[in-house]
C-alpha cells in the first residue's frame, strides 16, 4: 500500500499540488470576505485580488512550455491545461466583481463609461478570448479543428499582452504592470522556435542523465 501510495504521488503530486495551490486564493478570499475584513471598499479588493491572482496564473500557463524545455521534465505540460482553467475561473470572478457588484448589472451605466475607463475594452477582450481557449481545449475540440486548434490557441500570447496592458492602464503603481511585462516578454521569448531548439541542445549536453531519470513513467 505505501508503495501504491508512492507511485501515485509520483504520478499525481503535481497535479494535486496545482490544484491546492491554485484553491488557495480564492480560500483566502472568502474567509476574509465572511469575516468582514473588507471594511474599506469590499469590491475593489475582490477586484483586484481577483485579478492578481488571474495574472499570476496565466503566467504560470506560460511558464509551462519554456520549464519543459529548459529542464526537459515534461509534467509540467500535463498540468497547463488545469493551470489555464483556473486562469479563467479567477477571470469569471474578476469580471462578475466589476460587472455584478461595481455596476450591478447595469450596461447602460458600463458602456456609458467605456470611454473614460478604456482598459476596460481591453480587459474584456482578453475575457472574451480567454473564455474561447477554454471552451476549446477539450480533446473533442482539437480533433474538430485539427490543424486550427493551435492556431486557435497562440492567442494566448495575445491574451497575455492584453491582459499586462489592461494592467498598466488600470494601476496607478507602474511597478507590477513593468515587473509583469518583463516576466511575459521573457516567457514569450523562450517560446520562439530557435530559442526553444538552442535551449533543448544546450539541455541535452548539460544533463542528460537527469532527464531519463526525471521522465521516466512510474
Amino acid at each position: 500500500m505505501v508503495l501504491l501510495n508512492r507511485v501515485w504521488w509520483q504520478k499525481n503530486g503535481l497535479r494535486v499540488a496545482v490544484h491546492v495551490s491554485a484553491l488557495i486564493p480564492f480560500l483566502l478570499l472568502a474567509r476574509d470576505y465572511a469575516l468582514g475584513l473588507f471594511l474599506v471598499d469590499p469590491v475593489r479588493e475582490i477586484t483586484t485580488r481577483t485579478g492578481r491572482t488571474a495574472l499570476i496564473l496565466l503566467l504560470l500557463t506560460l511558464a509551462c512550455t519554456p520549464v519543459a524545455s529548459l529542464t526537459g521534465w515534461r509534467r509540467v505540460i500535463g498540468v497547463r491545461r488545469t493551470l489555464g482553467l483556473y486562469t479563467v475561473f479567477y477571470v469569471g470572478l474578476h469580471v462578475l466583481t466589476f460587472v455584478g457588484l461595481d455596476y450591478a448589472f447595469d450596461w447602460t451605466l458600463m458602456l456609458a463609461d467605456l470611454d473614460q475607463q478604456k482598459y476596460v475594452l481591453v480587459g474584456a477582450g482578453a475575457a472574451f478570448l480567454l473564455g474561447l481557449l477554454a471552451l476549446t481545449s477539450t480533446r473533442g475540440w482539437q480533433r474538430r479543428l485539427g490543424r486550427n486548434w493551435k492556431r486557435l490557441h497562440r492567442l494566448i500570447y495575445l491574451i497575455g499582452v492584453l491582459v499586462v496592458v489592461h494592467y498598466s492602464w488600470l494601476s496607478k503603481d507602474p511597478r507590477g504592470p513593468l515587473k509583469a511585462a518583463a516576466v511575459l516578454a521573457v516567457l514569450l521569448f523562450l517560446r520562439l522556435s530557435p530559442v526553444r531548439h538552442v535551449l533543448r541542445r544546450a539541455r541535452a549536453k548539460v544533463y542528460p542523465t537527469f532527464l531519463v531519470r526525471t521522465n521516466r513513467p512510474a
